[in-house]
Formats: C-alpha cells, sequence, structure tokens
C-alpha cells in the first residue's frame, strides 16, 4: 500500500504586526502563511523547518497567538481578513498535531487584532468593524471547550484597532485591564473589576501623544519593584515607542523630567505627564507617561517584552527601517537605552524592485528563555539571532524562507539533486538538501532571479541552467556561477563538472532587470565588473566575496537577497503577451514556450535551439487561446500543446531537419472545458499521454491505429490543475499524481498494457495544499546500472523496485511542499 509523509514545506510569513507568536511552553512558533497557520521550531537543533501548515480560513491570516493556559492542552488562536476567529487545539492524533476546536464568527469584518493574559482564560479580539469582543474560554478536564462572547465594545470615537493588550491587575485580584489602539493617535484603556456582577471592562482613559497610528501595545509587570507597577509599550507610525506605567495607589509614581531636554525639539510638547485615575476592585489607580524611546528612523510595527526577565525589562521593537532594537533602562540613571540594534544597519535600507514591494521588519518576537531573537521581514522570510555569552554579541543562525505570492512553477534538476520553484512574488529560488552525516534538512540555498515582473513558468536545462517566463512578454536563461556550484557541492553533495566554465557570480545594474555576471574577490580586494557604461553600473552592494560563500551552513536571507544571484546567459524574443508555459527537451536541445492569446496569431509555439538560442521557424500553430502546458515525449519524438481552447495538440518530429516539429494530430475537444496541464507516460509504456481539465478530469490518451485515442476518463470531484507521471516503472506499474482545485491531490497506478487507473493513494486534506494546485513534479530518480555479463558492459535498468520516491507540489497557497511517498 503506498504511503505519504511530508518532507518539507516551504513558505513566507504574512507582512502584519500581529501574525506570528512564540509560545512561552512548547517553544512552537506560529505564523501566518497566507490564510494558513504555519507551525515551527526556531530551536529545533535538527533544523526540520515548518513541521505543518494548519488550513481552515478562506482569508489571509492577521493575527495569531498561542493561549498562555497552565497545564491544559496547547491552544492556538488566529484571525483572518474572512472575519472570522480559529481556535486550534492540540491533538497528536492529527497529522498537523492540532484540529479546529471552534469558529468564532462575531466579527462582521478583518480581524486584526488578538489579546491574550498568561493563566486567564479571557481573551480579546479587535476588528476593522470598530469594535473589540471580550471572550472566555471554558476548558473542562475533557478537554472539550465552549467559547462565550462577554461583550462587545464599540469604540467611541470610531476608529479601527489594529493593536490590543491585556493584562491583569495585580492589586486587584479577578481585575483586568485592556488597551485598545489603532488608527488613532490616542490609546484607550478599559479595566474590568472583580467588584462588578460580570466581567464588563469600560473606558477609563484616552492616552495622548502618539502622532500617528499605533501598531503595538505590550504590558508586562516590573517584577523587581515592592510595588504592582504594570509598563504598557506602545509602538507607533511616528517611529517613537512611548512607555506608559499603570500605579497602584493614590500616590503618583516619580517622573523623570524628559520634557526638559531641549534636544528634544518640539516632541517635547507631546510629553504631557498628566495622570489618569481609575478604581479597581476598591484599590486606586492610576496611568501616567513613563518614557519615550527615540531610535528608529521610520514606522514601528511591532513591541514585545522579554520573558523570563529575571528582575530586569527589556523591551523588543521591529520596524520599517529594517532593524530590531532591544531597550532597556540604564542602571544607574533609569533612563531607557538601546543595548542591541539588529538587522540591515546599512545602505541598503528600505524597500527595492529587487528585494521586495514593502522594507522592514513586520514582527520581532523574543524566544521562551528570551536568549533568541525571531524576526519576519520584507520578503516573507524568518531571521534569527542567539545571544552568545562569551561574545556578549548577538549571532544570526540558521532560518526559513519560502514564497509570499502563489508558487506558479517548479523543477527539478535534470539529475533530481535540487528543485528550482518561481511565483507572483517575482523569486526564483533553489531549494536542496543539507548533508551533515546523518542530520538531512531541506533549505533555500540560491535566489538565482529577484525580478520585476510576475514570473509565470520555468524549466531546468541540464543541471547548470534554467529558463523562466513573465509577464514581460520574453524569457530569460540563467547560468548557475561558481560561489553557488560549490556552496551545493560542500554541503549537499552536489558535485558539477563544468564548474570552471562558469561565471563567479551575478548581480543586478541599477534600475535593470538582468543579472550580470561579475567576478568574485576576496575580502579586501576590489571587484572587476566587465561594464563601464552607467547604464550597466552595479547597485550599491555589487562585491561577492568568496568568504561569503565559504560557509558551513545554508545561506542567510542576507545572502539570499544579495549574494546568491545567477547571471543570465540569454533573452528569448519573440512573443506578443506574458508568457504561460515553457518545457525544455529530454535531451536539453530544444526549448518550447507559448504566451497568453486570445487568437491564432498569438496562441503559437516557438521553439528555440539552446547552442545559439536561435529561433526556429516557423512557429507551430494548432491553438487558438492560450497554451497552458508544453511538454515533450521522453525521447523527444513528440511535443504535446493544450490549452484554454479545450484541445490538445501533438507535433512529431521531422526526421529531415533537426529540431523541425510539423503538427500530427489534435483533438479540438479533448476535453469540455479548458485543458490547464498535460504530461507523458514514461517512453517504457508506450506512446501515452494524460490530460488535466477544468471539467473535473483526467483523460488517459494512447496509440490506436496509429493514431492517439482516448483510453480513460478518471473523474474529479472538483477541477483538475496539474498532472505528472512517475518517469519511471515500478515494479511492473506507472504511477500517475494529479492535483485538484481545491488542493487535493490522488496518485492512480495501472498496468501498461491496458493503461486502466485505478486510485492507489489520495493525501489526507491536512498536509495537501488549501488552494488549488498549480504544478506537480516527480524527482527524476536516477537509472540503475547492472553489469551485463555477456559483453561486460553496464546496462541501465528501466524499471525500479519499490522505494520511497519524492513529489514536489507548489500551491496557490504560497506553499511549495516536497512528499516522500512510499510506492509498494
Amino acid at each position: 500500500m503506498a504511503r505519504v509523509s511530508t518532507d518539507f514545506i516551504a513558505v513566507g510569513g504574512n507582512r502584519h504586526p500581529s501574525a506570528a507568536d512564540w509560545d512561552l511552553q512548547s517553544g512552537l512558533l506560529a505564523f501566518g502563511a497566507d490564510r494558513n497557520v504555519a507551525l515551527w521550531n526556531p530551536l529545533d537543533e535538527e533544523h526540520r523547518g515548518i513541521s505543518a501548515l494548519l488550513s481552515g480560513h478562506s482569508g489571509k491570516v492577521n493575527v495569531v497567538k498561542f493561549l498562555p493556559t497552565q497545564g491544559a492542552s496547547q491552544i492556538i488562536i488566529s484571525g483572518s481578513v474572512d472575519k472570522t476567529i480559529r481556535i486550534w487545539q492540540r491533538d497528536d492524533a492529527s497529522p498537523t498535531g492540532f484540529c479546529v476546536a471552534a469558529v468564532l464568527t462575531s466579527h462582521e469584518s478583518s480581524v486584526n487584532a488578538i489579546a491574550v493574559h498568561l493563566g486567564s482564560n479571557i481573551f480579546a479580539s479587535g476588528s476593522a468593524d470598530a469594535t473589540v469582543r471580550i471572550w472566555r474560554m471554558d476548558l473542562s478536564e475533557q478537554s472539550t471547550f465552549e467559547v462565550e462572547l462577554l461583550q462587545t465594545i464599540n469604540i467611541t470615537p470610531r476608529f479601527f484597532p489594529l493593536a490590543v493588550a491585556l493584562s491583569s491587575l495585580p492589586a486587584s485580584p479577578g481585575s483586568f485591564i485592556l488597551a485598545v489602539a489603532g488608527t488613532k493617535n490616542i490609546i484607550q484603556t478599559y479595566v474590568a473589576s472583580s467588584a462588578d456582577e460580570g466581567l464588563v471592562f469600560k473606558l477609563q482613559a484616552s492616552l495622548e501623544g502618539h502622532e500617528g497610528w499605533i501598531r503595538a501595545l505590550a504590558f508586562t509587570c516590573e517584577s523587581d519593584r515592592q510595588s504592582h507597577d504594570i509598563l504598557l509599550a506602545s509602538a507607533s507610525q511616528d517611529k517613537y515607542i512611548r512607555l506608559w506605567r499603570i500605579h497602584e495607589g493614590e500616590e503618583l509614581p516619580p517622573a523623570i523630567a524628559v520634557g526638559s531636554d531641549p534636544a528634544l525639539g518640539r516632541i517635547a510638547k507631546s510629553l504631557s505627564n498628566k495622570a489618569h485615575r481609575f478604581n479597581a476592585s476598591g484599590v486606586e489607580h492610576s496611568v501616567t507617561f513613563e518614557a519615550l524611546l527615540l531610535g528608529h528612523e521610520d514606522w514601528i510595527y511591532s513591541a514585545s517584552w522579554r520573558p523570563n526577565s529575571m528582575g530586569k525589562a527589556q523591551l523588543l521593537t521591529a520596524s520599517a527601517d529594517s532593524s530590531i532594537a532591544v531597550w532597556e533602562p540604564d542602571v544607574s540613571s533609569g533612563i531607557w537605552v538601546c543595548v542591541a540594534r539588529l538587522g540591515e544597519i546599512s545602505t541598503m535600507k528600505g524597500s527595492t524592485t529587487a528585494t521586495g514591494s514593502t522594507g522592514g521588519f513586520w514582527v520581532g518576537l523574543w524566544s521562551p528563555t528570551g536568549e533568541t531573537l525571531a524576526s519576519l521581514g520584507r520578503t516573507g522570510s524568518w531571521r534569527l539571532w542567539n545571544f552568545d555569552r562569551q561574545q556578549d554579541l548577538w549571532l544570526q543562525g540558521v532560518a526559513i524562507s519560502g514564497h509570499v505570492k502563489e508558487v506558479v512553477g517548479i523543477s527539478w534538476a535534470r539529475n533530481g539533486k535540487y528543485l528550482l520553484s518561481t511565483g507572483s512574488d517575482q523569486t526564483t529560488r533553489l531549494y536542496a538538501e543539507w548533508k551533515r552525516g546523518q542530520k538531512l534538512s531541506w533549505h533555500e540555498f540560491s535566489r538565482p532571479q529577484i525580478h520585476g515582473y510576475d514570473l509565470n513558468c520555468l524549466d531546468s536545462i541540464g543541471n547548470s541552467q534554467f529558463i523562466s517566463g513573465a509577464d514581460e512578454k520574453l524569457l530569460r536563461v540563467f547560468d548557475k556561477p561558481k560561489n553557488i556550484t560549490r556552496l551545493l557541492e560542500r554541503l549537499c553533495g552536489i558535485e558539477s563538472s563544468d564548474s570552471e566554465e562558469l561565471p563567479d557570480a551575478a548581480n543586478i545594474p541599477v534600475l535593470g532587470l538582468s543579472n550580470k555576471a561579475i567576478q568574485a574577490a576576496n575580502d579586501g580586494q576590489p571587484i572587476m565588473n566587465g561594464g563601464g557604461s552607467r547604464q550597466e553600473a552595479v547597485g550599491p552592494n555589487p562585491a561577492v566575496h568568496n568568504s561569503i560563500h565559504d560557509l558551513e551552513h545554508p545561506p542567510l536571507e542576507d545572502h539570499l537577497e544579495r549574494h546568491t544571484l545567477w547571471p543570465e546567459r540569454e533573452k528569448l524574443y519573440g512573443h506578443g503577451y506574458e508568457i504561460s508555459a515553457v518545457t525544455t527537451s529530454s535531451d536539453g536541445s530544444l526549448v518550447a514556450t507559448a504566451c497568453k492569446a486570445s487568437s491564432i496569431d498569438h496562441a503559437v509555439i516557438r521553439l528555440f535551439e539552446t547552442k545559439e538560442w536561435h529561433e526556429i521557424k516557423p512557429p507551430l500553430i494548432a491553438h487558438s487561446l492560450t497554451v497552458t502546458s508544453l511538454s515533450f515525449s521522453g525521447d523527444d519524438r513528440y511535443l504535446l500543446s493544450v490549452g484554454r481552447d479545450r484541445q490538445w495538440a501533438v507535433f512529431e518530429r521531422e526526421l529531415t531537419q533537426e529540431g523541425l516539429y510539423k503538427l500530427s494530430i489534435s483533438n479540438p475537444k479533448g476535453h469540455s472545458r479548458m485543458i490547464l496541464d498535460a504530461a507523458w507516460a514514461p517512453i517504457q509504456a508506450g506512446r501515452a499521454f494524460a490530460t488535466a481539465g477544468r471539467d473535473k478530469s483526467v483523460k488517459i490518451w494512447s496509440v490506436k491505429e496509429a493514431l492517439f485515442g482516448l483510453n480513460q476518463t478518471i473523474a474529479s470531484p472538483v477541477s483538475v490543475t496539474a498532472v505528472d507521471f512517475l518517469g519511471t516503472m515500478v515494479c511492473g506499474q506507472l504511477y500517475l499524481a494529479f492535483g485538484t482545485e481545491a488542493g487535493g491531490i490522488h496518485v492512480y497506478r495501472s498496468e501498461p498494457i491496458d493503461l486502466t487507473f485505478t486510485n492507489t493513494l489520495v493525501f489526507d486534506s491536512s498536509i495537501a495544499p488549501s488552494m488549488a494546485i498549480t504544478q506537480l513534479s516527480w524527482r527524476q530518480e536516477q537509472p540503475t546500472v547492472t553489469p551485463n555479463a555477456s559483453n561486460g558492459e553496464n546496462e541501465v535498468v528501466a524499471e525500479q523496485s519499490a522505494k520511497t520516491y519524492k513529489l514536489a507540489v507548489s500551491s496557490e497557497d504560497t506553499s511549495l511542499r516536497i512528499y516522500s511517498i512510499s510506492l509498494v
């Protein structure tokens, strides 16, 4: 029986300040990844990356929080653009480790903020419907619970809450304080007193001072003081962090006279120390301004207090200025100072076309021990910093990365050693397996292409070259540079025979889209760049030094953004609209391409030879609308094309002229709706191919009386968007995988004689993507070679015995996944 397991998941994080949380008990980090919730253990010594994606939301996840329960089952709360809050409960029987325990639908707009409090079953949610709702979760001994809506707070004056924070009042057991802020420059504080009947939050004060929207709020208790004071940190788009003190007693706390500093200029006017008083359970409290933290140069997105601070309060902030900062009060003066500043402290700040559409860091989190920091950046990738006590420094460690928009194309290298992916986030990424003894884990090792247009398709040409197509109407061919070749050889055991012929590295010229080859140098040695014109001047950080790639671990995000590009070999012109499909012949000598089209004039297939990159004319004509997929047969005798016009066409190679194909047969009514993908069966099975269509079917076609005829129709409950054959027969069986519009993945098998496929494996929905599958690709297994006793030569065994095979899957839910499928 066939079995499946998930080897690897790559996905980028959502750019929202509240879209991630680090559990203090388990060490698990959960973050929003498009409409899923990703689970990752950053402190895992095996570096296995994302362990699971929790699917269920129908819109982008804006906020994720762990409910810090004591002794109860682990609980995650997530809020989404789909107006719902989902509560996930630990479930060891589930493949993902969690199951949906409740779905809350009271909000009328996007949920943007959630607040929880340690040791309490109360939580608050803020939404773009201008309300904050208070919930109570009742967790019984049987690990079943109910969620009760206690209160709906209509915010007046009306604004959209972007941040909420909740804390108990130590001097008033059973009482809570709630802070709410968002699209106005005020912070509203609500108090629920245990003396009142029921838990009802009432507005007590509006804290003024910020001059922009407030993006983050966080409470902490000052454990080193004899009093029960609470500090509230607020981070704003005005580039400042403000600290507020909630003090117990009628007497006010001593104030720090920051307003007298003439260097503060106009800021001093906003440093009002007005005291706001309230009563909770008979105990008087006051809220006063405590400190103003200056240092960031752009919007501040998140603020979080260090857990287990052991008497010394520390605050972590993340900003659009591409830095995160750690703040603490000076021991002698009590003035808050920045004690560590991490991130991209360079001239390469902010957003650029090459490195992302939105600049800076969106999330900053403490580990449970406070010895590690995690930050989510503009490219959707995470960064980790570990504190080294001997050096008294924060040192960057290996984290995770992934696409932030739909992944539309994937391709294994011809030897199956690495996987390329491309997507609508305008990047192409290379993933390979990091080998260190018995430890194996998949990581991103290169970002060959960082483009200015959405990428639509790609295919490998050999083991050191690939071609990609984008919305710019042309295709680009890239060569693997020496620095990446050596990195893959050293860390992944991927050997290359032509490394000496490859360029050293690549960079993007200023205002350009073409990756230019450059020469690497040793540290301290200047870079030699061949282009001398102003138009081909390299960017502000051109140096790619050899020492950067003497790494003993996969490249960090700083390397991936700037130092792992592949130089461009060639541009292929001819198409009039956005590129829709590309494929390479089995021997790597030909490339077939197509573009989006609404007429027969543009729905042509263009062939290019890969030696001089000349087009082989005339183009192939068969379709009247966009060609969605192209595929060469295993021996390159046939070229198969399918399109939105519901037809498939097979072109046969001319024997008289190399590289020339002519139309052999077409079926204008191959499917009743558009055909989205097609794939050839292995040569050992004869001439057969499969087509996948919007009409909820996969059709198997084979040669009958010298013509291709319908052999079988496999029905699907939803539209089929991707299909691929395993490139070799296993124990005399053919294997076919297809993916659906709903994210389902099915594996069928058949005897090669009758080509009648039966279902052998359906992926559990919890481990399958949550949106449409865009492409499936079996890894090409290296053929088994055995000696021939009769002639002494080696023979390639066409059929493989039962073992585990890799299937790569890309999806519109922004995820790239690699599965291991055991075929028996």
